[in-house]
């Protein structure tokens, strides 16, 4: 709609394409929640209050009114589904707009994977936003399926989808200043720098900053999240299925500091966007644990808007972008309707918008392994190994020194301690990498694990009790063209196909969720008690995220930022 018509509209001189009427508006510029009528005319607001003829007209019975939900930071290749499939989970509880980063697909595919999910995000009612992946590879201390130097990436800054630079994850390179890291800023700069900054304190956090950083979702305290917020960021408080920071963060949040603070999803699992939720079950937990109902909403729309630039959306309010989200009451957020540009999007939480399929984009197969090369046997070198220590709903690990269990000359997985072997093969190019070691608290009694989804290289990582099952679990995955599985000894007990770029499939979320539901359960039956070993599993090859990571080059310590040995010298 031309700016004349809708002011048209707004003046109350034509009628509306949709009159929402005896709504409970909640006004995050105001704080107040105002019982009053919205007109929608264009895709946005016209005007709010009362005498406002209308083509349609709904009668909303008293039920509260907010800005479309937005995920300030989410990779939607962590659900397992392409975007349509994504949208489709999201949309119905009250997301309306997401910041995507796509270094998952990047990692494997280079430009032509982020191209592909640019192309996704225009052929889908949900607002995709991408900010442009900045470190592909995370470090030199993996191999991935592409390097994006600031060159490659300067190329996508004019795609009108692209918003700014991704979470800068290379930490230490920001610190100290590597020329390439710096390029990346510079290249982007007056855009959203997001960060990525774990523990990170004092005077290296100052020039983290410094270098032009403007967010961090990584916070595990309080206490990280306050020093942070202190220096300048906005706090992106994640509740992801991994990495459960959210109830732990919420005593951060004051009258004084909410409008720095946002929400975001980061990595989710389908079974939890369909039961759970993703931003509205953060909003309601919220409220749940004492945030007051008005600056829940505004971190999980307004907030967000502001950090990235998204002036258009955000709030209820004339010339806005109208994104709706209603439901009946705070105690009990159940979203009753979802409107996306002025058009009913979900009710009761079924999409009433048809999505037309996208033009075809094809992307090359991502699986290219040595076999002949391939062998997990551990000689013993010594009488001290470090272990990989897992924790629970937590990315960070614990970096552990264990006696290892020998058995004919090779150190072997220890089920009676809950020590395990792991390892990552490299898929990308034949290299013939595997790198090996051990990992407490998975929980696994027999079998193995395997998948092609090992952020941020996305190499195979595979967890297990001896070799034979670790290996037919890993071939199973390469054999799907990625994807996720269990076996024990020379059986597959289940598995999950994934063969876009072995991290996502174009089939119904639901049906995705269902058989990752019968992958769990094998897992469990092999005596994980994790609520998601092969989340757990997967981030334990992130070698950005402290303390004790495994990549295909082999061990990381985080903390020193450098490959280490498996066996500790005496």
């Amino acid at each position: 709609m031309e700016s004349a018509q809708l002011l048209r509209v707004a003046r109350g001189e034509e009628p509306a394409d949709l009159v929402l009427r005896g709504g409970a508006v909640i006004n995050v510029f105001s704080g107040e929640i105002e019982q009053t009528d919205i007109a929608l005319a264009g895709g946005k607001i016209a005007g709010l209050g009362p005498g406002y003829a209308a083509v349609q007209e709904v009668d909303l019975a008293g039920a509260l009114v907010a800005p479309g939900f937005i995920d300030a930071h989410v990779h939607i290749e962590s659900s397992m589904c392409t975007t349509p499939q994504f949208a489709r989970a999201v949309l119905p509880r009250g997301t309306t707009t997401v910041i995507t980063d796509p270094h998952e697909i990047a990692n494997v595919h280079g430009l032509e994977g982020i191209r592909y999910m640019l192309h996704a995000a225009r052929h889908t009612p949900l607002s995709v936003w991408v900010n442009v992946p900045s470190c592909v590879p995370a470090t030199a201390m993996e191999t991935s399926g592409a390097v994006l130097p600031a060159e490659d990436l300067l190329t996508l800054l004019d795609d009108p989808g692209v918003l700014g630079l991704a979470e800068m994850m290379n930490y230490p390179g920001v610190v100290f200043g590597d020329p390439d890291v710096l390029a990346k800023i510079a290249g982007f700069r007056g855009h959203p720098l997001d960060g990525h900054a774990p523990a990170l304190s004092g005077q290296q956090l100052n020039a983290y900053i410094a270098a032009g950083i403007g967010s961090d979702h990584e916070c595990t305290t309080v206490e990280e999240a306050a020093e942070k917020l202190a220096r300048g960021l906005y706090i992106l408080i994640r509740e992801a299925t991994n990495a459960h920071n959210l109830e732990t963060l919420l005593p951060l949040v004051t009258p004084r500091n909410s409008r720095r603070i946002c929400f975001c999803t980061d990595d989710r699992q389908p079974a939890d966007l369909l039961d759970q939720g993703g931003i509205d079950y953060m909003v309601q937990t919220a409220i749940r644990r004492g945030v007051d109902p008005v600056t829940a909403i505004q971190m999980a729309t307004l907030n967000t808007t502001e950090w990235f630039g998204l002036h258009d959306r955000g709030a209820v309010a004339p010339g806005r972008r109208a994104d709706l989200v209603v439901f009946d009451s705070f105690d009990d957020l159940q979203v009753r309707r979802v409107y996306i540009a002025g058009r009913l999007a979900a009710r009761d939480g079924a999409l009433q918008m048809a999505t037309p399929a996208a033009p075809p984009f094809s992307l090359p197969q991502s699986m290219n392994i040595a076999w002949d090369q391939i062998d997990l046997a551990i000689p013993a070198a010594g009488t001290k190994v470090r272990v990989i220590g897992a924790i629970e709903n937590q990315l960070v690990t614990e970096h552990l020194i264990l006696e290892p269990r020998l058995a004919e000359g090779m150190a072997v997985a220890d089920v009676a301690r809950d020590v395990l072997k792991i390892a990552v093969i490299e898929r990308h190019h034949g290299t013939g990498n595997v790198g090996k070691g051990f990992i407490k608290n998975i929980g696994l009694k027999r079998g193995a694990l395997a998948s092609s989804v090992a952020h941020d290289h996305h190499n195979i990582v595979v967890v297990g009790a001896d070799d034979t099952s670790m290996m037919t679990a890993a071939r199973a995955v390469a054999a799907m063209g990625g994807g996720l599985a269990a076996a024990e000894g020379e059986q597959v007990l289940g598995r999950l196909p994934l063969p876009v770029a072995g991290l996502m499939c174009e089939e119904p979320i639901e049906q995705v969720r269902a058989q990752f539901d019968n992958l769990l359960d094998a897992a469990h039956a092999l005596g994980s008690p994790l609520h998601d070993p092969f989340m757990a599993m997967s981030f334990s090859a992130l070698e950005v995220i402290p303390h004790l990571k495994l990549t295909d080059v082999g061990l990381v310590d985080v903390d020193r930022f450098e490959v280490v040995p498996l066996f500790v010298a005496p």
